[in-house]
């Protein structure tokens, strides 16, 4: 039985899952595979359109950038707003909690690898704990939001980047 037979069938169920040694995605999450146009002018990658199934609005987009790989920007939620991040250069590595108790994916954890040379969105929805590292120096996120930042009333809680027992840094294999 494979994850997607597991996800075809309705609420799975977390036990067996972890007996199979199967890898559960975050309810809601999603990481969009992008495809990159090449020709003889150069590339093209389209990021986010406004009829994808895993897009519900705009807000705001903004970029991100890392001058050194190792940097790390952890961990903080938000009750409304959705996330789509892309790696328009360098590559970094994500990781997400859910914190939703509801959520039958409840205090799991996924990891993730975006970059250019690996080009895709990952898609975060409210309520659930995310951060990410830079794997290489000058590292660019563009984020974009489903709501408008409020500097006055920010729709985030924040807690630091050592929690949930989480290990950021890149082991050998």
């Amino acid at each position: 039985m494979s994850l997607d037979d597991l996800r075809l069938t309705g609420t799975p169920n977390l036990t067996s899952i972890a007996e199979k040694g199967l890898w559960l995605m975050i309810q809601g999450v999603k990481l969009v595979k992008l495809e990159t146009h090449v020709d003889d002018r150069g590339y093209l990658t389209e990021i986010l359109r406004a009829g994808d199934e895993h897009f519900t609005k705009f807000g705001q987009v903004y970029l991100v950038g890392n001058a050194t790989r190792g940097v790390i920007r952890a961990w903080h939620k938000h009750k409304e707003l959705w996330d789509w991040f892309f790696i328009s250069h360098g590559s970094a590595k994500f990781a997400l909690r859910d914190d939703r108790p509801e959520s039958p994916t409840h205090e799991e954890i996924n990891t993730f690898i975006l970059g250019e040379r690996s080009p895709g969105v990952l898609v975060v929805p409210p309520g659930v704990y995310h951060g990410w590292m830079s794997l290489e120096d000058d590292t660019q996120l563009i984020s974009t939001a489903s709501e408008v930042y409020k500097r006055s009333n920010p729709d985030e809680v924040r807690v630091p980047p050592d929690s949930f027992g989480y290990e950021w840094e890149v082991k050998g294999r």
